[in-house]
């Protein structure tokens, strides 16, 4: 129980605040440290999350397909379309679609029915329908589906007369897998009829099924007419062919897609049809504006982070506790935050080596290019300025589209090359992009991660296990405060006691 001023008439609570006031300093300074810490954590992941956006803008920097400064469209799309690749030349080049791949197909050839029921009295008890894929086949066999391969690797298949046409759809299908050809194989109850296709395509996936009876060897057309209802015990797949086109009077055969490759030109095979012209031009719109967005993005993030290093920090002026907070205006505290929270970043080593790591990135040669080749961003017009603006870019726009326009697989190997001498100026900046993004995880961490183990959460979490400490210090030394006035005032009652008995006793019985 805690007495005060009852005896002495001081006023107890005010000593003993004034008294933790001077106690509490320590906790105080702790409490402003672990502000300014949590301060600092959110500033790194604001700047990583900036740095992080800055890596995948990048990215394309690194790839030979955004430096693709060629275009060229196809004269009879219904026949092939074109793209272009980053070897593409530009010239005029005569295409033509001999012949498309294609996939075998084996379909049921007409509409398969459930037969009519009859009582053995010849009365109809279930007219004949289309049948479901619910339905019994009714009839049993052996299925020998025949490829262009090795023989030892065709497949039979067992069917019994229980089997629904869906199960027996699933057993050929499952029958060819890890086989050539392997087949897809449905049963539409739409159309009533089997519908057969091998996954791959070209001449190397024609196929043929052989319809027996349950011993392999008698052939069984009823068999056959309950999948592919064409009368005879044999049947051969459609199609199975390979693609093939003429680019430039040279042939391209055994095309096993359509789709294909030639002197930097992509043709996708449509359909067969007289040969055409292509025209390629280059095209260099495309990676200028790429290249531009990417230092547009990169410089303003550079001006942030040198705005950040340079930032003054005051001393002076500390974050408020809450106890200070109370005897503020909401603009006085925020001109005073203003003010504590400048300088977060000052002189951060991870932001500098950044700086000087990414502006090496940009501006050192390429190592591993041949000789007489770009290999330096400034013969391309794109040069640094002043050290004092931490490693801007300025682009000379008409030099950049000239390189762009007249040497594009140069400008391309200036920043794609992997080579073991030396990367490419964007492999470079990406590459350091995503140093800076692991250093900067690991000095403060993630919101979005359920682990943290960075360098500032740890110094947060040992400031708050000290906090704890001071917070159970102070209050046993409060304790004893009040232990010691309470026990004070006991003893002044008690004198006061003493001295109104004595009193009584010797002045106040005459």
């Amino acid at each position: 129980m805690r007495v005060g001023g009852i005896a002495s008439g001081m006023d107890t609570e005010s000593i003993v605040k004034d008294m933790m006031k001077i106690q509490k300093m320590p906790l105080d300074k702790l409490m402003q440290q672990k502000t300014f810490t949590g301060w600092q954590q959110e500033a790194v992941r604001e700047t990583n999350l900036t740095m992080s956006n800055l890596r995948t803008s990048a990215s394309s920097l690194r790839l030979q397909s955004s430096f693709n400064s060629y275009s060229a469209t196809s004269p009879n799309p219904t026949s092939f379309s074109v793209a272009t690749t980053p070897t593409a030349m530009s010239g005029s080049y005569r295409v033509e679609v001999v012949s498309v791949a294609s996939a075998g197909k084996l379909n049921s050839s007409a509409t398969i029915m459930k037969p009519a029921v009859t009582d053995p009295d010849g009365t109809v008890t279930t007219v004949a329908r289309a049948a479901k894929s619910t339905d019994q086949i009714g009839i049993a066999g052996k299925v020998i589906i025949n490829g262009t391969g090795d023989a030892t690797k065709d497949a039979t298949v067992e069917i019994t007369a229980g089997m629904t046409y869906t199960e027996v759809a699933k057993k050929l299908q499952d029958s060819t897998i890890g086989k050539v050809p392997e087949l897809r194989v449905s049963f539409d109850d739409t159309t009533s009829r089997f519908f057969i296709a091998t996954k791959g395509m070209g001449s190397e996936q024609a196929f043929t099924m052989d319809f027996t009876a349950e011993d392999g060897t008698t052939a069984n057309a009823d068999l056959a007419n309950k999948i592919i209802n064409n009368g005879t015990a044999t049947a051969t797949a459609d199609g199975a062919t390979d693609g093939a086109i003429k680019f430039d009077g040279i042939e391209v055969t055994g095309l096993k897609t359509n789709q294909t490759t030639v002197n930097g030109l992509t043709v996708n095979l449509l359909q067969t049809g007289a040969e055409t012209i292509v025209n390629v031009q280059s095209n260099p719109e495309k990676p200028l504006a790429m290249i531009k967005d990417f230092v547009d993005k990169y410089n303003e993030t550079i001006e942030n982070l040198q705005k950040q290093i340079i930032e003054k920090r005051y001393p002076d002026f500390q974050p408020l506790s809450d106890e200070q907070k109370k005897d503020l205006t909401e603009k006085e505290i925020e001109l005073w935050e203003e003010k504590a929270r400048s300088g977060l970043l000052r002189n951060d080593p991870v932001l500098k080596s950044a700086m000087q790591d990414l502006r090496r990135a940009f501006m050192d040669n390429v190592s591993g290019i041949a000789d007489g080749n770009i290999s330096h961003l400034s013969q391309i017009g794109i040069n640094t300025g002043s050290y004092t603006e931490g490693g801007k870019l300025f682009i000379d726009d008409k030099k950049l589209s000239e390189a762009l326009a007249n040497k594009p697989d140069e400008v391309m190997a200036l920043f794609t090359t992997r080579d073991a001498a030396g990367n490419g100026v964007g492999v470079r900046v990406y590459d350091t992009l995503n140093a800076v993004v692991k250093n900067l995880s690991a000095k403060a961490g993630s919101s979005s991660s359920s682990i943290d183990n960075s360098t500032l959460s740890k110094k947060i979490k040992q400031m708050d296990e000290e906090i704890s400490r001071w917070q159970d210090r102070l209050a046993r030394v409060e304790d004893r405060y009040w232990k010691q006035f309470t026990a004070m005032e006991k003893a002044l009652s008690q004198m006061n006691s003493q001295s109104t008995w004595m009193q009584q006793s010797l002045f106040g019985g005459s």
